[in-house]
């Protein structure tokens, strides 16, 4: 039977003890032991990833794995800390053999060298259901220079990294969707679906900079929603100025009301955050020096919520504003 193979402390050994760092004790103990640089304090998050629901149960194992790392560290970018480090907990189905894991902790240990970041330790259980991936990262920011929701500020502009609706159209092209569209363009919306790219060189050099941040992983509208609530405040985004890529744009072409949809939709990972407007002259640098497009796409003001309004300013209804999972 599948599954039974190395079993769980084997599977440990061979596929994940290797890229261990120091803190993690060669994932030989019960805990791992963590330091912090002084002047600085850790930040902490925890995603969880499952078949079915944030990724297709027959994606690349690699891919899964890199897909659950860099989704955290976009969490840790989004408060402009730095990673350092990761828990991993796997609850997998008896389906999923050495191979399956095999094939995720070498996705893992190339994203590993590629952040600059190493694994603690953590869990693995069995499963009847589907696999259910759980990863928790931890990052460092110099004491008082993290950047939360809260901190928006009336006339303050809106600003998004990358582009938007990327990833929910990868989705489709998976599922069949748009099959007329060139390959080189349906490869770029799939791999944005499976392979974020959390910006965690931005995240850290916004500070000082940005008065309120997340990323966008539920949808542009409902993550802009969170800070505005945060924050008290309201905001407004003229729709045409929310950046599409060259692929996003030949599909909103032949569908015109397409760009409602992708405001909603979530699994971008750009970062959004506001700003005052005299700092546009340091975020356009900060633009060019990365090689990265960012974009002013609206107004903090008062009142409560988010209003999308069209190129002459009159509201354009959006039906759905997120991913819920209840």
């Amino acid at each position: 039977m599948k599954g039974a193979g190395l079993g769980e402390f084997g599977r440990i050994r061979r596929f994940f003890a290797p890229f261990a760092g120091p803190g993690g004790l060669g994932l030989r103990d019960d805990a791992a032991l963590l330091a912090c640089d002084a002047g600085h304090q850790l930040v902490v998050t925890v995603d969880a990833i499952v078949a079915g629901v944030h990724y297709l149960p027959d994606d690349p194992p690699d891919l899964v794995a890199r897909k659950l790392l860099r989704v955290n560290l976009s969490d840790l970018a989004a408060m402009g800390a730095r990673p350092r480090h990761y828990l991993l907990t796997t609850a997998l189905p008896a389906t999923l053999g050495d191979d399956w894991v095999e094939r995720f902790a070498a996705g893992l240990a190339k994203d590993q060298r590629h952040y600059g970041i190493a694994l603690l330790g953590g869990d693995s259980v069995a499963t009847e259901g589907p696999a259910v991936l759980s990863l928790t990262a931890i990052g460092e920011v110099t004491i008082g220079a993290e950047i939360r929701r809260s901190g928006a500020q009336q006339g303050d502009d809106i600003w998004v990294s990358g582009t938007i609706g990327d990833a929910f159209l990868g989705l489709q092209v998976l599922r069949g969707g748009h099959p007329g569209l060139p390959v080189e363009q349906r490869t770029a919306l799939i791999k944005r679906f499976q392979l974020p790219e959390p910006r965690v060189e931005l995240g850290p050099r916004l500070a000082g900079i940005a008065h309120a941040m997340l990323d966008v992983s539920d949808g542009l509208v409902a993550d802009l929603g969170h800070i505005c609530e945060a924050s008290q405040l309201g905001a407004t985004i003229p729709l045409p100025s929310v950046p599409l890529s060259p692929a996003a744009r030949q599909i909103v072409a032949d569908h015109p009301d397409l760009p409602a949809q992708l405001v909603a939709a979530g699994d971008d990972y750009e970062l959004l955050f506001t700003a005052r407007p005299e700092a546009s002259g340091q975020i356009r640098r900060l633009s060019a020096e990365l090689g990265l497009p960012i974009t002013a796409i609206g107004t903090v003001e008062k009142g409560a919520g988010v209003r999308v309004v069209d190129a002459a300013g009159k509201p354009v209804p959006i039906a759905a504003t997120g991913y819920r999972h209840f």
